[in-house]
């Protein structure tokens, strides 16, 4: 028997998804496929438009077997720590023999070659980074000059680099390398638009970010409805102006609060911010209208729009480095917290359970009494995570807040 798995966001489920989905097991052979998925918040630290479990309910109906949550400091991570977490998660279900991602070039044997090179650093690549930082290069500048100082023939790789799933991909690629190879990987070239288009595909393969522009403008579902699976659009008008959609926007007044709270304390404590963006962000605090605008004020030639939204992410989630260190050191991942899962695939959860090196959690209320105190810190982050989103929720649908201790997972 064998299992694949698929480290996603689904921000929301378009058909790409379900292309994807379905290519899966026909790239990999596989019988089974797991999805890794982030929770409430997404890479960029940002709300995703709809919950984490009417998410999983639509990977279900579209093909996935079982859908896990990838742990929020994880989900709401770099590159590198965001392919960390799903990596390590997917490695210590004990089941999973390859993953498949997609990227903007296809090519597995160029993101295998830059990821050979990032995860065991030779001694050219480490020389010349260690040179281009102290020229004040900074680290993405540095690194890909340093890679085209190791790799041959580098100028045929530097599209490669500089596209946001071929970036992934090469984390992943990474991470399964420094953990001995135990999981294949393979890629299949992404179809439609890119991740950064903003505009509809003719193909009806359109990008989630222009799927979330069309709801943000348009505050109507008619638009994005040839882009959605019809079982998954069926789930999003269900939910329409009730649960969704909710928009970085909406946690503006809480981003400015916890903002205010830190203010004098500075903000190179959180997970990913360094000591001039923390004086950027005091210097121009005050300034602030809303999290997108503020987003655009901070950012630099050096400092993405992506960079700087994560990192006001942490900040709204009090996501700080001495907590995520002790994590990595100890483990990165501690269990696998199930969402969703097809009721005729539950012999995967038997399979984990016993081949797993990390307990499979189906009920919050048991999480106590099965993780050690590292564990269960990681956990109650994930809790606090989703009930500030499900408050936003409730704040902006006037409905009440929903327990995460009472959320019943998807089985279909």
């Amino acid at each position: 028997m064998k299992i694949a798995g698929i480290i996603a966001e689904y921000n929301p489920f378009h058909n790409g998804h379900k292309f994807h989905l379905e290519q899966v097991k026909k790239i990999t052979g596989a019988d089974y496929v797991i999805v890794v998925m982030s929770g409430d918040f997404t890479q960029r630290g940002t709300p995703a438009i709809i919950d984490k479990y009417s998410r999983a309910k639509m990977a279900v109906a579209c093909g996935a077997d079982l859908v896990l949550e990838i742990p929020a400091y994880y989900a709401c991570g770099s590159a590198e720590y965001f392919a960390e977490g799903a990596i390590d998660l997917l490695d210590k279900l004990g089941i999973c023999d390859s993953i498949c991602f997609g990227s903007e070039c296809g090519d597995i044997t160029k993101l295998e070659t830059i990821a050979t090179v990032l995860a065991y650093e030779p001694d050219v690549y480490k020389k010349e980074l260690r040179h281009q930082m102290r020229l004040g290069k900074t680290f993405p500048v540095a690194r890909n000059i340093a890679l085209e100082k190791t790799i041959p023939n580098f100028t045929s790789y530097a599209d490669v680099i500089g596209s946001p799933n071929n970036i992934l991909g090469i984390e992943y690629i990474k991470a399964i390398l420094k953990r001995g190879n135990r999981i294949a990987y393979y890629t299949n070239q992404r179809i439609g638009s890119g991740y950064h288009d903003y505009k509809f595909s003719d193909s009806n393969f359109s990008s989630a970010i222009s799927i979330r522009q069309s709801l943000a403008m348009q505050q109507t579902l008619t638009f994005i409805k040839s882009q959605i699976p019809p079982v998954c659009f069926d789930i999003l008008e269900e939910n329409f102006n009730n649960s969704f959609p909710l928009f970085t926007r909406d946690f503006s007044a809480l981003l400015k609060y916890r903002l205010l709270l830190e203010e004098k304390n500075g903000f190179d404590q959180f997970v990913d911010i360094t000591k001039d963006l923390s004086d950027r962000i005091v210097n121009n605090l005050h300034e602030m209208n809303d999290f997108d605008s503020f987003c655009e004020l901070l950012k630099t030639k050096d400092l993405t729009y992506a960079r700087v939204s994560r990192c006001l992410g942490h900040i709204l989630l009090d996501m700080k480095k001495k907590p995520f260190t002790r994590f990595l050191e100890h483990g990165t991942c501690f269990y696998g917290r199930v969402l969703g899962f097809r009721e005729d695939s539950t012999v995967i959860m038997k399979m984990i359970k016993e081949n797993g090196s990390i307990p499979l959690i189906s009920k919050a209320a048991d999480a106590k009494n099965i993780l050690d105190d590292i564990g269960y810190e990681l956990f109650e982050k994930d809790i606090q995570v989703s009930h500030i989103y499900s408050s936003i929720t409730a704040m902006k649908y006037d409905k009440k807040i929903v327990n995460e201790f009472q959320q019943p997972i998807i089985k279909l």
